[in-house]
C-alpha cells in the first residue's frame, strides 16, 4: 500500500439516504434522512493517464452499493453502520486504500442540526472480498 499523503481523494458529500437507524421504537419502523460523506483515498493517475473509467474509483458504483445497503439493513447504532460502509467501499473496489466516512442522523438531537459518527480506515486492517478483481 502506497503511503496516503501519496494517495488522492474521491469523495461522495452529502449522499442522503432514507433508512432504519436508531434504538428507539420509533426509530425502528419509520425510515429517517441518513446523511453519509464518504472520502475514499486512491491513486487517480492511472484513470487521469487513461482517461478511463475502468481505471478510476467509480463513485457511482461505490454510492449505488451505500444506497443500497443502508436502505436494506436496520442497524442499531450508527457506530455499526459507519462500520459497514467502510468495509462496503472496500469491497467495492480494492484500489480503495483508506476511507473516511461519516453518518449523521439530521435533527436527532433536539437544538442540534445533526449528530453522528466519523471513522477513519486502511485497507490494511480488511482483507479484500474479492481479490482476483482488481476493481468494481
Amino acid at each position: 500500500m502506497m503511503d496516503i499523503q501519496q494517495l488522492d481523494q474521491v469523495f461522495i458529500k452529502d449522499l442522503l439516504v432514507r433508512g432504519i437507524l436508531g434504538i428507539n421504537p420509533k426509530e425502528r419502523v419509520q425510515r429517517q434522512d441518513i446523511l453519509i460523506n464518504v472520502i475514499m483515498w486512491a491513486d487517480t493517475r492511472p484513470a487521469a493517464r487513461s482517461d478511463d473509467i475502468a481505471d478510476a474509483v467509480n463513485y457511482r458504483t461505490v454510492a449505488k452499493a451505500i444506497i443500497d445497503h443502508v436502505e436494506n439493513g436496520q442497524p442499531l447504532l450508527v457506530e455499526r453502520l459507519v462500520e459497514e460502509i467502510a468495509q462496503l467501499c472496500f469491497e467495492t473496489d480494492t484500489r480503495i486504500q483508506a476511507v473516511e466516512v461519516s453518518v449523521e442522523k439530521p435533527g436527532a438531537l433536539r437544538f442540534a442540526r445533526s449528530v453522528g459518527v466519523r471513522i477513519f480506515r486502511k485497507r490494511e486492517k480488511h482483507a479484500p472480498a474479492h481479490p482476483d478483481r482488481p476493481g468494481q
